[in-house]
C-alpha cells in the first residue's frame, strides 16, 4: 500500500485535497482526521504538517508527500522532487527597507537576515560568496522583524508584495526560488510500488486543467488549414459529416488558448465551434 502525506492545513491544503479528489482517490470530510485508508487505491494518507512531510518522506516514514518546494529545499531530508503539480506557486524574494535602496544580494553581507527559511537563504548565500552576520529564524510575521530590531534584511514569500509595501519594505535582487506544490519522495531506494500509477492520476488531472476538447465543422477544402490551427497533441480526429463537403474535426487545445483559436477558426470558415471540458485523461 503507497503512503502518501498529504497537507493537513495552510495553502497546500485544500489544492492538493481536491487535485487528490479528481485523480480518483478518496479525501477527508472531518478536519480532524490524520489517517485516511482507501483500500480501492491500494492508497493510505497521512495528513501532516506541510514544514515536516519532506522530512517523514525522507526517512521512508511514508513514501511520498505534496507540499512546496520551498519548504523541500529548507528541510535537509533525503527526499526529492519527483513532480510538479502546479499550484501554490509562489516567488521567494529578499526585502529590505525602501529607504535603503539595496539592489543586489551582495549588499547582504555583514547584515542580519531574518526569515523562515533559514536553511535555503543560507544556501543561496553561500553559493554566491555572500556572508550575512546573522540569520534569523522566525515561524512567521517575518515582514515586522525589520521595524522590531531583529534584523535588517527579511527573505519571505512574496504573492503581489503588497504586505511588504505597507511594511515600507522594497523587494530586491534576483528571485530566491520560484516555488510551487510538488511530489516529492526519497532520493534513494527503489520506486515505492504504486509511486507510477499516482504519478499517471496527478498528470492526467494537470493536463486536464490545462487542455479542453474543440469540436468543429470545416469545409474539406480547408481541413489542411484548420487543422494546422488545431494540431493537438498527437493529431486531431476528422470524421466525416452526412454533407460530404464538410468534417468534423476535434483535437485538445490549450485552455489559454481558447478564444484565440476560436476566433481564428471561425475567420477561416469553421462553424459549430464547441468547447468541453476534459474532467480526466491519460496521455
Amino acid at each position: 500500500m503507497l503512503r502518501i502525506a498529504v497537507p493537513n492545513k495552510g495553502s497546500l491544503s485544500e489544492p492538493a485535497a481536491e487535485m487528490l479528489r479528481e485523480a480518483g482517490y478518496r479525501q477527508r470530510r472531518d478536519s480532524r482526521e490524520l489517517v485516511l485508508p482507501d483500500p480501492d487505491n491500494d492508497v493510505e494518507f497521512f495528513f501532516l504538517r506541510p514544514r515536516d512531510i519532506a522530512v517523514y518522506v525522507g526517512a521512508g516514514t511514508v513514501d511520498v508527500g505534496i507540499t512546496g518546494r520551498d519548504l523541500l529545499l529548507d528541510s535537509e531530508s533525503a527526499a526529492s522532487e519527483h513532480l510538479r503539480l502546479g499550484f501554490a506557486r509562489s516567488t521567494f524574494r529578499f526585502a529590505a527597507p525602501a529607504a535603503q535602496d539595496l539592489q543586489d544580494a551582495s549588499e547582504i553581507a555583514g547584515r542580519r537576515v531574518a526569515t523562515s527559511y533559514p536553511v535555503l537563504v543560507r544556501a543561496y548565500l553561500a553559493e554566491r560568496g555572500v556572508a550575512p552576520s546573522e540569520i534569523v529564524r522566525l515561524d512567521g510575521a517575518v515582514e515586522t522583524a525589520i521595524r522590531l530590531g531583529v534584523a535588517d534584511v527579511i527573505a519571505d514569500v512574496v504573492e503581489t508584495g503588497t504586505t511588504l509595501r505597507a511594511a515600507g519594505l522594497a523587494i530586491f535582487g534576483e528571485p530566491i526560488l520560484r516555488s510551487e506544490a510538488v511530489l516529492v519522495r526519497r532520493s534513494d531506494g527503489d520506486e515505492p510500488a504504486g509511486l507510477d500509477v499516482l504519478t499517471r492520476r496527478l498528470q492526467g488531472v494537470m493536463t486536464a486543467h490545462e487542455y479542453v476538447l474543440m469540436d468543429y465543422d470545416v469545409p474539406l477544402a480547408l481541413v489542411d488549414e484548420a487543422v494546422a490551427i488545431t494540431p493537438g497533441l498527437e493529431s486531431p480526429t476528422v470524421s466525416p459529416l452526412h454533407n460530404r463537403e464538410w468534417a468534423a474535426v476535434r483535437a485538445m487545445v490549450r485552455r489559454s488558448d481558447t478564444n484565440r483559436v476560436m476566433d481564428t477558426l471561425y475567420d477561416l470558415g469553421a462553424r459549430a465551434i464547441l468547447v468541453t471540458s476534459i474532467h480526466a485523461c491519460r496521455l
